[in-house]
């Protein structure tokens, strides 16, 4: 959806790129909306039923736009997608955190690998039924989220366990207002890395084309991107499963702020082909834990707010970083952005270190 909606609104309703960043931004306002609603209802209501109703919203907007693609139902619509979309993520995490017979590291390992298996697929078909028309696009999509809805249905009526575990009472769980504090450190960094992620979507584009790189082969990019995870993330998650979650996000948001200033210094397409593979190898490591992170953090009755806080702090990131990247380009350089983009990543991440250090030395 993100990729086509910038070149729908671009190219076939001839609205400006503008306009089209100011739906993408109203649409992740609404899914941070569906993210912070997602978490409540799943602590305070029935999981089973909220993640069936946020589906049905999504799905609902979906099939509209098969019939109302154009200006302004084409954007509305849009929002109803978003708000959707947003509360199954956080629902989705919630459950996933919620399973005992594996893991938890390991599970956010397997959503996140399908998770962009997905990303490849969609953006790719995108590509090719485009062509065809945007009615075919969205006939297609529906297919996907009937699917979704009937995995939900199906399988998602389960008993979620919301009981204290006896050990978290014996040994004296952490005071609520030091995990609230963690859990913001470690969504500051969250914000920070999905804010710089957002420029490579927004930003290095139109920096590649500048260069006289063809658009084709920054299309490239993702596709090794969606290869690397796919098949190197089974590897990566064998070697950080002998690391502690904080380390694994340490090293992983490092690399992935090292490759911004490897972007400062990219002016060939090999340079640019090496900095996403750094890219992508900091994103392999770094983000599969951090939700599981945040998740050893919490107790089962806070585990939908507080998967709902990751899921609302990554939409904003999303959301903002265009806009923050055309701000800043307009009073500095590629340069400038670049490394201030890193400076962000790695004062978070600091911050984090703080916070979580002080907190071990209260344990």
């Amino acid at each position: 959806m993100w990729p086509l909606v910038t070149v729908y609104m671009h190219n076939y309703l001839h609205k400006s790129l503008t306009l089209a960043g100011f739906t993408l931004l109203a649409m992740s306002g609404f899914m941070m909306l569906g993210n912070y609603l997602g978490g409540y209802l799943f602590d305070r209501w029935s999981p089973y039923l909220s993640t069936i109703i946020s589906v049905l919203i999504s799905t609902s907007a979906i099939v509209a736009l098969i019939f109302f693609h154009d200006w302004p139902m084409f954007s509305i619509l849009l929002l109803f997608v978003g708000f959707g979309d947003g509360s199954c993520m956080t629902l989705l995490n919630s459950y996933a955190a919620s399973i005992k017979s594996r893991s938890t590291r390991a599970i956010f390992n397997i959503l996140y690998i399908g998770q962009n298996v997905g990303i490849v697929i969609g953006t790719l078909m995108v590509g090719f039924l485009l062509k065809h028309g945007v009615t075919v696009v969205f006939m297609v999509t529906s297919l996907f989220y009937a699917a979704l809805l009937i995995i939900t249905l199906i399988d998602f009526n389960v008993e979620v366990d919301r009981r204290i575990p006896d050990k978290a009472i014996t040994r004296g769980a952490p005071p609520e207002i030091n995990v609230n504090k963690m859990v913001l450190a470690i969504c500051g960094v969250v914000l920070a890395v999905y804010l710089a992620y957002a420029l490579w979507e927004s930003v290095v584009p139109v920096h590649m084309t500048n260069l006289h790189i063809p658009f084709e082969n920054y299309s490239l990019l993702w596709t090794l991107n969606g290869l690397m995870i796919v098949f190197g993330q089974p590897f990566v998650n064998r070697v950080s499963t002998r690391i502690k979650l904080s380390t694994q996000t340490y090293v992983g948001s490092m690399v992935f702020a090292a490759s911004f200033i490897c972007l400062i210094f990219a002016k060939t397409y090999p340079a640019f082909i090496l900095v996403m593979v750094i890219t992508t190898l900091g994103e392999m490591i770094g983000f599969p834990g951090i939700p599981a992170w945040i998740d050893s953090l919490s107790t089962p009755q806070q585990r939908g707010k507080f998967q709902g806080m990751y899921n609302l702090f990554m939409s904003c990131g999303r959301a903002v970083g265009p806009l923050f990247g055309g701000l800043i380009l307009d009073f500095a350089s590629y340069r400038g952005l670049f490394m201030l983009a890193a400076g962000l990543i790695i004062i978070f991440m600091v911050i984090l270190m703080v916070v979580n250090r002080s907190r071990e030395l209260t344990k």
